[in-house]
């Protein structure tokens, strides 16, 4: 068995894609997900699967939550790796008067270059910063993620792919919860 987490992008999110994580957690278990753990509303979700590879698992998630709830809800999964790289490259952690509140990590459904910033034309958002480390792109906000046009859909429209941002809080949170 191998453990996965599922972020689940655009749920619960200003009464649109409303799924209840106890709802979420019946589907998944009647799909043959085991141990099957949420953390808070916004589509967190951690799985356990004969399954190794993400995307699989992903898809099936995908795939689930249409055929049982109607919505269609991209996910991309994530490996416990994945989180503790994030704690590792995020290069804003290493700034002296980091605050942690600004800083946002996007979790992206296939890796890029490192020439896929140019895409991004980042200058254009001033004085937020982002920089691209495979599978993630890590955002430093100004002034908050919800102020800003680098945001999910600007960053999946840009780059052609799916794209779901945690704040750093979550994705800490997140990395000890994986087990």
């Amino acid at each position: 068995m191998k453990t996965h987490l599922a972020l689940l992008r655009g749920i619960n999110v200003s009464g649109h894609n409303m799924i209840k994580m106890e709802v979420l957690k019946t589907v998944l278990e009647n799909a043959g997900f085991q141990n099957v753990r949420t953390y808070i509303q916004s589509g967190n979700v951690f799985v356990d699967s004969e399954e190794e590879h993400g995307a699989s698992v992903g898809f099936t998630i995908k795939q689930e939550i249409f055929k049982e709830l109607g919505l269609e809800v991209p996910v991309v999964v994530i490996s416990k790796e994945d989180l503790e790289a994030c704690l590792k490259h995020n290069p804003y952690l290493k700034e002296k008067e980091c605050d942690t509140k600004k800083l946002y990590v996007a979790f992206l459904s296939k890796e890029l270059q490192g020439s896929a910033i140019n895409d991004l034309k980042i200058s254009q958002f001033k004085p937020d910063e982002a920089a691209i480390d495979k599978n993630r792109i890590y955002i430093k906000y100004a002034v908050g993620g919800g102020k800003t046009r680098l945001d999910q859909k600007y960053i999946e429209k840009k780059l052609n792919l799916v794209a779901t941002i945690r704040n750093w809080n979550t994705v800490t949170t997140l990395l000890e919860m994986f087990d």
